[in-house]
């Protein structure tokens, strides 16, 4: 699924259908070095702009290979008790929240940062930061394995 998320506060989200995040995840090695603020319902996903970004969700059998274009690329556990995906900025409206049906379970979810250019819809060109696309990829898995940087790009961002 491709999409473009409005990613006020320079983030989104991609969770459970019945979990909301707290901001909990957001701890100085999540902002320094992982980029994701993990949290038991979902992850919020850093970005380079407070802006429409680009995004994609893909559901994959199992753990596919590190895309080479990423400068940056993280995994964490996304519970889903639900069967249902919710992705979304922090301002969106109920209505404007994006979704992805899967089977019940725990996922794995990497999140690829791409050089990108701007969205194909109308953005702020006003708003400083690079543009990304955020591949997200999904895959079931069995047990808990935490955060795992496996691709670490350049250092903080400005903002």
């Amino acid at each position: 699924m491709h999409l473009v998320v409005h990613a006020d506060q320079r983030q989104f989200s991609v969770r459970d259908s019945r979990s909301r995040l707290t901001g909990s995840g957001w701890t100085p090695e999540a902002v320094e070095h992982h980029r994701i603020g993990a949290e038991p319902g979902g992850i919020a996903i850093a970005t380079a702009r407070s802006d429409l970004v680009e995004s994609s969700v893909t559901l994959v059998p199992s753990a596919p290979a590190l895309p080479a274009a990423a400068e940056h690329v993280v995994e964490a556990d996304l519970p889903v008790p639900s069967g249902k995906i919710v992705i979304s900025g922090p301002a969106d409206y109920p209505s404007q929240e994006k979704f992805f049906s899967v089977l019940p379970g725990l996922y794995r979810a990497r999140v690829s940062y791409v050089p990108a250019g701007p969205p194909p819809v109308d953005w702020n060109d006003h708003e400083y930061g690079e543009h990304y696309r955020y591949v997200v990829e999904l895959w079931p898995v069995s047990a808990p394995s935490g955060v795992e940087v496996l691709r670490q790009g350049a250092g903080v961002w400005d903002g």
